[in-house]
């Protein structure tokens, strides 16, 4: 069995006829809901500006709990339980793969019922992950809570849903929304890891785990009243245009539509597997990085406070340049613009390594500064070259096509890393290994062409 066959084989799961007919409806204006939902009263901006702040928050919250809290965790939770480093991040890489294969039925889902009943049982799932995660004595448990249920709820509310109905309802302006609505990733990381920190130092681990279940489940819960699937089901155009600009505008949005790829068709294509493995390896850097930032520098003599500041310290660049990033890409080629992104963190690594050992206080602030640079375009770019690749019509199911093969090659990053550490006894080798993957993603980016789904076609 060749490769697309046997990726094809894992996204369909049983029989493509009937994901056929789910992709035939996947950008059809629904009935009956869709009447009730073109009913909404006026509001004074576009409702898709709405759907990004909804975005923003959700991001901010899915990345908070799963990602950026799992490094202050990390110390107080192996020492006091006599867990090693590795397998701490074994539910991390537990998690990653739950990630993945939760994707494939939620892209489709989204394409055709939007994320709203989605992300209330996710909200549902992480704040119960959470909470239990307070009375988590045994491996088992951390292993099924975080890397189980606390990111399959994360997954049903966070990145891949609230990223593809942004898509949906943005086409000309989709790089600066999506730019925007991924602050909330960059957020969490300026906000949870310094206020976290000291949370668990004065109230204990497992009571950080209960305020954040609480914190949780308020503050996403609402937002599911807000979500809807797409602009067509509510007599509405992409970017907010009236009937008579969209009539009027250069036919992108139309001509993006209607040149979407399904599935099967997108799996049929060199491009899709260029990209899926080129951003699965840069995608490495991140898991590793927040995890490991913390033990990595206290290590080397750094406190925890000075430790955690330097993920703020990536964060802030990451959270200030998105919508720098976002502009650019509604102008210029993804693909360059991402290569450049990979190239600012393979140097950004580098630089850590050797400023974190060599004591060199000013070039590691300079170090994860770039960092963030870098981080800055990673969802915003990848978003849009995958709408600009295979269209908006089935968009969920081809990024959710791609997931299990991203996330799994990265799934394995923090566990390799803990486990390196536990060998040889420090990160280095680890941390250049994870720079080099970066130049490696560069690489296959510059082999990726846009396909045609004529090309597609003769492939089956």
């Amino acid at each position: 069995m060749g490769a697309p066959a046997f990726f094809e084989l894992c996204a369909h799961g049983a029989h493509t006829r009937g994901l056929g007919r789910a992709d035939a409806e996947a950008h059809e204006p629904r009935r009956g809901r869709a009447s009730r939902g073109a009913r909404l009263a006026p509001l004074p901006l576009f409702y898709g500006y709405w759907l990004g702040g909804v975005a923003f928050i959700a991001q901010f919250v899915s990345s908070g709990v799963v990602n950026y809290a799992a490094g202050p965790f990390l110390k107080p939770m192996t020492e006091e339980l006599g867990w090693s480093r590795s397998q701490y991040a074994l539910a991390l890489t537990v998690g990653s793969f739950v990630m993945a294969f939760a994707g494939l039925s939620i892209g489709g889902y989204v394409d055709r019922h939007g994320g709203r009943r989605l992300m209330r049982l996710g909200a549902v799932a992480m704040a119960g992950a959470l909470l239990a995660l307070s009375f988590v004595d045994e491996l088992w448990q951390w292993v099924v809570l975080h890397g189980v249920l606390l990111t399959a709820g994360s997954a049903l509310t966070g990145n891949l849903v609230v990223n593809v109905t942004l898509s949906k309802w943005f086409v000309t302006k989709r790089g600066r929304v999506l730019s925007v609505a991924s602050m909330g990733v960059s957020t969490a990381g300026i906000v949870i890891p310094p206020l976290l920190t000291p949370l668990i130092d004065d109230i204990g681990w497992r009571e950080a785990w209960r305020v954040l279940a609480v914190a949780t489940l308020a503050v996403v819960l609402p937002l599911t009243f807000l979500m809807r699937r797409a602009p067509e089901d509510h007599g509405l155009h992409p970017d907010g245009a009236s009937s008579a600009e969209a009539q009027r505008a250069d036919g992108r949005a139309a001509a993006e539509l209607a040149a979407s790829f399904t599935r099967s068709e997108a799996l049929r294509t060199r491009a899709f597997y260029l990209i899926v493995f080129a951003f699965g390896l840069a995608g490495l850097a991140i898991g590793v990085i927040l995890i490991q930032t913390i033990p990595f520098m206290t290590d080397a003599g750094y406190s925890r406070s000075t430790s955690s500041f330097m993920i703020v310290l990536t964060s802030i660049p990451s959270l200030l340049t998105k919508p720098l990033w976002g502009m650019a890409v509604d102008r210029a080629d993804a693909r360059y613009l991402t290569i450049v992104g990979f190239c600012a963190n393979a140097l950004a690594l580098a630089t850590i390594v050797w400023s974190v050992n060599a004591q060199a206080d000013a070039i590691v602030y300079v170090g994860f500064f770039l960092l963030g640079i870098g981080w800055g375009g990673f969802i915003p770019l990848q978003e849009v070259i995958w709408a600009s690749f295979f269209g908006r019509r089935h968009l969920g199911a081809v990024r959710s096509a791609g997931l299990p093969f991203s996330l799994i090659l990265g799934a394995g990053g923090p566990l390799v890393v803990a486990f390196y550490f536990d060998v040889v006894g420090d990160y280095n080798g680890a941390f250049l290994a994870i720079a080099l993957c970066q130049l490696l993603g560069v690489t296959l980016l510059l082999l990726a062409r846009r396909p045609t789904r004529a090309a597609a076609r003769l492939v089956a």
